[in-house]
């Protein structure tokens, strides 16, 4: 190796390589090796900051985070406020709600996204357990930092266990499911037990809502279950007058109606275009109203309308489905919204969102996010007791204020406040539901030990 130690003028690269490969006894052929190093740590760092980018742009949830029980170890708030930071950045709709933080829990698969593998569970009518817990998951107001939060979502989908008798989603594991959620909770994070779930949120989209029953009086014979009596429950369900099944704190929310349905029934048929059924209802319409269990459907209204108006050619009813009929709504001037076995029905968000005057027939029914619609304008109420006189009632209203109510129904952002969406926009009835929810930051208890302090 002498030959090396002499030292050249011209080619001291040279010299330093071949110097340094003497000192570490490595051969030439093994500097490959530093080469192939080079080039993956180059790799590595290129895909490291174009991942970040991505992540910077588009919230992706964390993995499971088990939080602050009598054995944890308490997590970085850090790591927390890193990803907040993150999420903040992204969030469109961040600004329209001031500070509101909102925490989803990571729950097992097993009490959400197992439930999906039917495809049903996200897109018939109790599905708005399922669209608000998409929609908040990339919402501006969710927070990755619990110890911000205001609320606490709790995503639990009890409505697609659907029966294999009827088709019709069962809900007698409601109870259950949302028992043994919470113990979990309860188990792995501090923030159930330290506000005793006041502060926590949960969707119960069924006819009776938190009671979780279809008849009436079993729903109220069972009330709303204990552990969540303290809790805020968005449901369909809501009446005027006291109630077992709202005896909580609630927001009145809309039923679920797939956005694409209605997109795609606009595309075809705008609602400015011709209509021409003058009163349109398809549904359940009993003969005779004593159900096979006993209880009078409807409480008879579905019965007398179809006595009364069945042979009437201005009225178009049908008893039977049929998958296309949205396209019967967007022609029809008045669409009959009857109750059923509770009050509220998917009618009426279809009708508003496809431009048909809807005819509520549900005596004290409350309707969802009455600071963002006036009911009043765009909508008829008919009593219960008055639906003999139907045909009459609906005569006078065409031959007076019927282009008044429609000028206001057929407004965009009427429609866009019944819809839920994957992603929140603005205006839409995820964004109603943090409306709501900002107007109950009393309930909050990291606010309320905030201002005690």
């Amino acid at each position: 190796m002498a030959e090396f130690v002499y030292r050249p003028t011209k080619n001291r690269g040279f010299y330093l390589r071949m110097r340094l490969l003497h000192k570490s006894r490595l051969s030439p052929e093994k500097s490959t090796f530093f080469r192939c190093y080079k080039w993956v740590l180059w790799i590595s760092l290129s895909l490291y900051f174009f991942s970040s980018y991505f992540i910077s742009h588009k919230p992706i949830p964390l993995s499971k985070i088990h939080l602050l029980n009598s054995n944890s170890v308490h997590p970085s708030r850090a790591l927390f406020e890193s990803v907040n930071r993150t999420l903040q950045e992204s969030g469109a709709d961040r600004g329209s709600f001031k500070d509101l933080k909102l925490f989803v829990y990571e729950l097992p698969q097993k009490y959400n996204e197992d439930w999906l593998a039917n495809q049903r569970c996200s897109s018939h009518l109790f599905a708005a357990e399922v669209a608000i817990h998409k929609a908040l998951l990339n919402s501006g107001v969710r927070t990755f930092d619990p110890y911000e939060a205001d609320f606490f979502f709790v995503p639990v989908y009890v409505s697609c266990n659907f029966s294999t008798v009827n088709g019709f989603p069962a809900i007698g594991h409601a109870r259950s499911l949302l028992s043994s959620a919470i113990q979990h909770i309860s188990s792995q994070y501090l923030f159930w037990n330290r506000s005793q779930g006041s502060d926590h949120v949960f969707v119960a989209s069924h006819d009776y809502g938190a009671c979780f029953h279809t008849m009436e009086d079993r729903a109220t014979a069972d009330g709303i279950p204990e552990f969540m009596r303290n809790s805020i429950i968005l449901q369909t369900f809501g009446v005027e007058y006291k109630h077992r099944c709202q005896d909580v704190e609630h927001v009145v929310i809309p039923p679920y109606i797939p956005p694409d349905s209605i997109r795609k029934t606009l595309e075809k048929s705008p609602v400015t275009g011709r209509r021409d059924i003058w009163v349109f209802f398809r549904g359940k319409m009993e003969v005779n109203p004593k159900n096979i269990s006993g209880k009078f459907y409807s409480k008879k209204v579905r019965t007398e309308i179809w006595r009364r108006y069945n042979g009437d050619r201005r009225f178009y009813l049908h008893r039977h489905r049929y998958a296309g009929y949205q396209s019967e709504i967007v022609r029809s001037v008045f669409c009959l919204c009857p109750l059923g076995w509770a009050p509220w029905s998917p009618r009426l968000v279809e009708s508003v969102a496809l431009g048909c005057v809807p005819v509520i027939i549900a005596d004290g029914i409350r309707l969802p996010f009455p600071s963002a619609i006036r009911w009043a304008e765009i909508s008829l109420r008919v009593a219960e007791k008055d639906v003999k006189k139907l045909g009459r009632i609906l005569e006078h209203v065409a031959a007076t204020n019927l282009s008044s109510i429609q000028r206001n129904l057929w407004d965009p952002e009427v429609r866009r406040t019944l819809m839920f969406n994957e992603e929140v926009q603005e205006g839409d009835a995820t964004w109603q539901v943090m409306e709501a929810l900002y107007a109950k930051l009393d309930k909050s208890y990291r606010r309320s030990k905030v201002s005690s302090q």
